[in-house]
């Protein structure tokens, strides 16, 4: 991907209990954002919010409609823990799910750790938004976050209604 991609607007959401109560400091939210930069994505938002639901949705439900973000990258509360509620608050708001991207991630972080198999992470598309969920550990999040890098411009300029260039 070249830096082209500034044309596209992002944003990450943080899902953490503790760092939004400032118990422990957000690893995860600067280290996608510098990787969506060097990518030359535009991010234009980031927020911690806890594990809730209606949290979740809520601030989703503004980036696609107020700001207009194009990819929206979430991280944290993919897992079976009972505060892990991303997914379920993503898919309140996607008309599209992209089962491709949620299982190369896993089928990916499966070399790396066996606990892979618990992601529960969603991808789709909501109006013109695309939302990946990666997990919250730093290191997950951006080693999911590189597997679908490869396709990340093509899916936007589809969500987009462009035609992009194969």
């Amino acid at each position: 991907m070249n830096n082209t991609s500034n044309e596209y607007r992002s944003a990450i959401l943080i899902s953490s209990d503790r760092a939004y109560e400032g118990i422990r400091e957000d690893s995860s939210g600067p280290i996608l954002e510098n990787r969506l930069k060097e990518l030359g994505f535009e991010v234009i938002c980031r927020e911690i919010v806890p594990d809730n639901e209606n949290k979740i949705t809520a601030v989703l439900q503004s980036w696609i409609k107020k700001e207009k973000v194009d990819l929206i990258i979430t991280s944290g509360g993919t897992g079976v823990a009972p505060r892990d509620v991303t997914p379920e608050a993503t898919l309140k708001v996607i008309e599209k799910r992209i089962p491709g991207i949620e299982e190369a991630m896993r089928r990916e972080s499966a070399k790396f750790t066996p606990n892979s198999i618990l992601s529960r992470s969603v991808a789709g598309v909501a109006d013109r938004s695309l939302i990946i969920n990666l997990p919250g550990n730093p290191q997950g999040a951006l080693e999911n976050l590189n597997v679908v890098i490869p396709a990340l411009r093509h899916a936007l300029d589809l969500i987009n209604g462009k035609t992009p260039d194969l």
